[in-house]
């Protein structure tokens, strides 16, 4: 079985799939990075609803991207997973 990173590297070699790729980077980022919070506090989809007052779909819903969460909501699972929100801007490359 391929790991994740090689099957990405093989995938981003399309440079269609690349584009759409770097259009959703942040959105991408930003999932990577809360499931890896979740995990590493060993918490379930549902215990970090239970910390932030929402349901485990809406766990769910934002680590498959389907969600697009508000800033107040980053702010909660922030709190919830012991980080601080930071949200900046960057030049283009």
């Amino acid at each position: 079985m391929k790991s994740y990173k090689t099957f990405k590297n093989q995938l981003l070699k399309d440079k269609e799939i690349k584009k759409a790729y770097n259009e959703l980077d942040p959105e991408f980022e930003l999932i990577q990075i809360i499931i890896e919070k979740r995990l590493k506090q060993g918490l379930t989809q549902k215990e970090l609803a239970q910390k932030i007052g929402t349901k485990q779909s809406a766990i769910s819903r934002l680590e498959r991207g389907s969600y697009n969460p508000t800033v107040a909501f980053l702010r909660k699972l922030a709190k919830a997973l012991d980080t601080k929100l930071r949200i900046s801007f960057s030049a283009r490359t």
